[in-house]
């Protein structure tokens, strides 16, 4: 990366920090760097040092370390996947890509557009506390699972139950759980610490902005191992 794009990042990431209330301003939306696809721990490796770590530094992640922990979660690996969808890092149900994930940085929420590769405001101020864990609320990330019903009946192609509550919910559980995984082996690839965990369904909703077909499913807190 050069000196211009590296600097264009600063601001995006907070490292100009300021506190920001609830009140303030939606911050600017986050073009984030073109993610690196090579280097780091083998999946072998990784696999064999994950682990859940509950005690998680302050000291925020780089530009490039967040891009690539968000490609790694739930990117865009390929531009035609199935059922005439781009291909992401983590399976769905008829490529329904039916999670988002909501960022929540000190100075706000941002929804991550796996498409563009770009973090988009949702709204200022620090709502990591909303991931329901006193250390979380001063992770440099908290990723926040959002599930979107509505993309069920959007998919072209319609699977046996997809319509059906019950199956949804076994269907969005795991989609949960396969981005879950690539974070945590992100995290272990990258030296990172990781903890999956619940998180305020009550209040993020409406301080989320979301629509009555979206829900708040787990959040998990992302950064580097704290000092013991």
């Amino acid at each position: 990366m050069n000196r211009r794009a590296f600097l264009k990042t600063l601001p995006a990431l907070g490292v100009l920090a300021a506190a920001t209330s609830s009140s303030a301003q939606d911050p600017e939306p986050i073009t984030l760097a073109k993610p690196q696809t090579e280097g780091g721990k083998s999946v072998l490796a990784a696999l064999s040092e994950r682990r859940t770590t509950r005690n998680i530094s302050a000291e925020r992640l780089g530009a490039q370390m967040l891009s690539n922990l968000l490609w790694a979660a739930f990117g865009v690996n390929r531009k035609s996947g199935p059922f005439a969808g781009p291909g992401r890092t983590a399976a769905s149900a008829s490529n329904s890509q039916e999670i988002d994930l909501y960022v929540a940085l000190p100075e706000g929420v941002y929804l991550y557009d796996a498409a563009a590769h770009r973090l988009t405001p949702v709204v200022a101020g620090d709502f990591r506390r909303r991931s329901g864990r006193r250390a979380a609320a001063e992770a440099p990330v908290n990723i926040f699972y959002v599930v979107d019903i509505a993309r069920y009946a959007e998919t072209p192609f319609q699977e046996p139950g997809l319509k059906d509550p019950e199956v949804q919910k076994s269907y969005y559980y795991v989609a949960t759980g396969l981005i879950a995984q690539n974070v945590y082996l992100f995290a272990a690839s990258q030296g990172l610490a990781a903890h999956f965990h619940n998180c305020d369904r009550r209040n993020t909703p409406k301080e989320f902005r979301l629509r009555p077909d979206q829900r708040v499913l787990f959040a998990q807190t992302v950064g580097y191992p704290a000092e013991s």
